[in-house]
């Protein structure tokens, strides 16, 4: 499958008809958007293909030959070909059969006479949702060798129930609320509840609802029809509508306006939605997630926010915590950062030097992980050295660094103190940084784990 620079896709489809005229017909109509038609006109034909060929699309009518075919077409290539989708023509009065197969796993069913611009449409969105299956898998396997676990990296207590609580939430339909600070990976959660979940092959859309006017936001949500304001000439369906039966991403919840929270309660509580200047509400089938960096339960309780919105949102919440409570996933990160942009510019990987390493640690990194990558991405630029060292590290930083009373301690400040001193406060202190994760202390101190244990013992530290 391939999407050419017009943003249609174009998939391998398979058309299976025993009534041949409309097997032309319908395959006809696909090869007008660029389609790749192959027309068979019984079971047997179907199984054949199945077996040597490859589609992204089958359509099938769900009765030939006097038999429910159809209905073995889905189940063969569900076997054959897991990956593809599978539509169904039906007549009226197979329908509950028809629905049957949705059951089964067919993706639509469309009702005979076929409208053929209805046809392209649903092939059009099977294709896509094959297409984004497909991406995400991609996505996935490079994600999960590179980052740890859905691009959410992370090796801290913190971070394994943060992943913890993604693996249990993301089969369920409840609305997530993930809270943090700005840059802790918020979104990254968010799309890993998606990629994990049974709507992976379905829409993921991100909607940051923060800086937007009341009447542009409810429009971008909802979409209009036509005529309901100046400059409305066609209907137009709003995010969630166009997200249907896959999930929808709300970045900076707080800040959403309380006279638009009440449309939005209404979503959560009934599924339907109304377009602005119509009069009947539309049932729709989408995942919520939303995410803040602020307190909603005390907006709530100051009258800031909506309560019973708030406790809709809040189905399940899952707490990022800032990257200065957990250093220990900071050596991860800057070394998962300096391996993506070393290849991205086509270098060679610097190391960095268990000094550059520990001044790093020691920062309490106010944009979070955000501001990892992009500090990194600086350094792995500027630094033509075979290692990252001190030096290299922004002035603002390190000056923050040697200001501060931690690991990093001016000159003046060690000047008469004994090295077995230094080396037992530097033991303390970067065991305290790893939240007590002995193997990366002494990796960071640049010892062996063995020596570590020693001189743990010699110096009574736990």
């Amino acid at each position: 499958m391939r999407m050419p620079s017009n943003g249609q896709v174009r998939a391998q489809v398979l058309v299976v008809d025993d009534e041949h005229d409309h097997a032309e017909a319908m395959a006809e109509a696909l090869r007008k958007p660029g389609h790749v038609c192959t027309i068979v006109h019984s079971l047997a034909a179907a199984k054949d293909e199945l077996v040597h060929g490859h589609f992204d699309v089958i359509v099938t009518d769900l009765v030939m030959e006097s038999e429910v075919a159809g209905l073995e077409v889905l189940a063969f290539a569900r076997a054959q070909q897991p990956h593809a989708e599978t539509i169904m023509i039906t007549a009226h009065g197979d329908i509950p059969t028809a629905k049957k197969a949705l059951q089964g796993g067919a993706y639509d069913f469309i009702e005979k006479p076929i409208d053929l611009v209805v046809l392209r449409n649903v092939v059009y969105h099977a294709a896509e949702a094959v297409m984004l299956r497909g991406q995400n898998e991609a996505l996935k396997g490079q994600v999960d060798s590179a980052y740890g676990f859905e691009g959410i990296l992370g090796e801290s207590l913190a971070m394994r129930q943060v992943i913890t609580m993604v693996r249990q939430l993301a089969p369920s339909t409840l609305p997530v609320l993930v809270t943090g600070e700005s840059g802790t990976g918020k979104e990254l959660v968010a799309r890993a509840i998606h990629t994990l979940s049974k709507r992976a092959s379905r829409r993921y859309v991100t909607f940051n609802a923060a800086g937007q006017a009341e009447s542009l936001l409810e429009d971008q949500l909802f979409g209009h029809v036509r005529g309901a304001f100046t400059g409305a000439d066609k209907d137009r369906e709003g995010v969630f509508e166009y997200s249907d039966r896959g999930t929808v991403f709300l970045d900076e919840i707080g800040d959403m306006p309380l006279t638009m929270q009440p449309k939005l309660l209404r979503v959560l509580e009934t599924g339907d939605i109304v377009r602005l200047g119509a009069n009947e509400p539309k049932r729709i089938d989408v995942r919520l997630v939303s995410a803040t960096n602020r307190d909603l339960k005390k907006m709530a309780s100051d009258g800031q926010f909506r309560e019973d919105l708030y406790f809709r949102l809040k189905g399940a919440e899952i707490h990022i915590p800032p990257l200065r409570d957990r250093r220990e996933d900071i050596p991860l990160l800057v070394n998962h950062a300096i391996g993506k942009y070393s290849a991205e510019l086509n270098r060679t990987r610097p190391t960095i030097t268990q000094p550059a390493l520990m001044r790093l640690v020691a920062y309490d990194w106010p944009g979070n992980v955000r501001e990892v990558f992009q500090l990194i991405h600086r350094m792995v630029v500027m630094t033509a050295a075979d290692a990252i060292d001190v030096r290299d590290i922004p002035d603002e930083i390190r000056a923050l660094d040697d200001a501060s009373e931690g690991p990093a301690q001016t000159r003046a400040g060690l000047a008469g103190v004994g090295l077995d001193k230094l080396e037992k406060e530097a033991i303390r202190q970067t065991l305290a940084m790893t939240a007590g994760n002995r193997e990366l202390t002494a990796q960071m101190l640049g010892i062996g784990e063995r020596t570590l244990y020693r001189k743990l013992k010699e110096y009574g530290l736990r």
